[in-house]
């Protein structure tokens, strides 16, 4: 994360412990050792791979006599970094004000006191009080700025519905490879560079000419372990797109020999976003740096469960995609069935649909047609009023 953010790493320590040190995090001779190499190497920031509290974080500077920035703060910096849209920044910026707002305890001692006596009084609100008041009204703007997009979002999501499109998310550890993948099912031009959250703004595009008709795919912002609280709650409205999704892809990397933590890492967000109990599909990518060989596997029922692709090779890449026309469609319907003369409504149906392959008349004023189609379309025909809606659960779902 160091070097994602340009920043140049001279010196790496380790300081395992049961419990953090109330005072720096880590113990006192750790502090030492850390002091002699900010001292050596001429070192001017850093870092420390977990979650300071205010007064450590004060303490740990003022002992190194150097900057001192938590895994926190460096990840809401590479966010910064990243945010390119309006809506991106706005997040970046609120997530980066409600950790602010957690620094400022005990962070203007010098000015807290107001001096008493006539003429010495101070000003009617000490400085840590005027900044908690200028953060939390630039908070509250903010927050009301993201709310207007999130009924923006609400508003097309409620349209993608309405249309009956299916939308396929990819979600996944950061740096799995989801963007690159992306380009290559949709034909985008979405960034897609070798490191962390090279993506922070969900894109949505169109897939076209599939067997089970048109699909919505989405590229969503990336992953990590201990992922900011502050940035899951200003990334809500991103994260719940996922929500919508008939099918969720979850993209891994697979050459990563740690790729199964980081596997837990995007179900545990997934459930705290209340998207836990969606249709799942593994995608395993980077094959090509692996022994595995490119294809898809499937469980007792046949189903298509996880794949091995490379995005950047395009290995495997045809397969995944049968298997995602596959989740989304939920199985295709392929018989041949006798629409009787009353059903002429159903009939143009099915043709307007584009799903009859051959069709012959009978001497009664019926047909009997071949039809491809799949569970989802089978479904909104039953939906037709009267008889035809009863012939399309009769002829298709039985």
């Amino acid at each position: 994360m160091a070097e994602s953010a340009g920043l140049a790493v001279v010196a790496e320590l380790l300081a395992p412990r049961d419990r953090p040190d109330p005072r720096y995090f880590v113990g006192g001779g750790k502090v030492e050792e850390t002091a002699a190499a900010v001292t050596d190497s001429e070192i001017d920031l850093v870092l420390v791979n977990g979650r300071l509290s205010p007064v450590q974080e004060r303490n740990l500077a003022r002992r190194l006599k150097c900057n001192v920035l938590d895994r926190t703060t460096l990840i809401l910096d590479i966010f910064a970094q990243r945010a390119r849209s309006h809506e991106g920044k706005l997040q970046v910026e609120l997530a980066q004000l409600r950790h602010l707002s957690t620094r400022l305890v005990r962070g203007w001692t010098h000015l807290e006191r107001q001096r008493g006596g006539i003429g010495l009084r101070g000003p009617g609100e000490t400085q840590l009080e005027t900044d908690r008041r200028l953060l939390g009204d630039r908070i509250r703007q903010l927050t009301a700025r993201l709310a207007k997009v999130e009924q923006r979002r609400a508003q097309g999501r409620r349209a993608r519905s309405r249309g009956d499109v299916p939308l396929v998310a990819l979600v996944g550890y950061t740096n799995a490879g989801k963007s690159t993948l992306f380009n290559r099912l949709t034909e985008a031009q979405v960034m897609a560079r070798d490191q962390l959250f090279a993506t922070l703004d969900p894109t949505v595009r169109r897939i076209e000419n599939l067997a089970g008709g048109t699909v919505l795919m989405s590229d969503t912002v990336g992953f990590i372990r201990d992922l900011p609280h502050e940035l899951i709650a200003a990334f809500r409205a991103t994260l719940e797109e996922t929500l919508a999704a008939s099918l969720v892809v979850h993209v891994i990397d697979g050459s990563d020999p740690d790729r199964g933590r980081h596997m837990a890492v995007v179900e545990d967000v997934l459930e705290d976003i209340g998207a836990g109990e969606l249709p799942r599909l593994k995608v395993f990518n980077k094959v090509d740096a692996t022994d595995n060989a490119p294809g898809v596997e499937r469980d007792e029922s046949g189903e298509a469960v996880s794949a091995w692709v490379s995005a950047v090779s395009g290995e495997g890449l045809d397969v995944l995609m049968r298997a995602i026309e596959e989740r989304v469609g939920e199985g295709r319907i392929r018989r041949r069935i006798h629409v009787p003369a009353r059903g002429q409504r159903l009939r143009a149906r099915l043709f307007e649909l584009g799903v009859v392959r051959e069709e012959t008349s009978d001497d009664a004023g019926g047909c009997h047609l071949d039809v491809d189609l799949d569970q989802r379309d089978a479904r909104t025909l039953t939906r037709l009023d009267g008889l035809d809606g009863k012939l399309a659960r009769q002829l298709l779902l039985n």
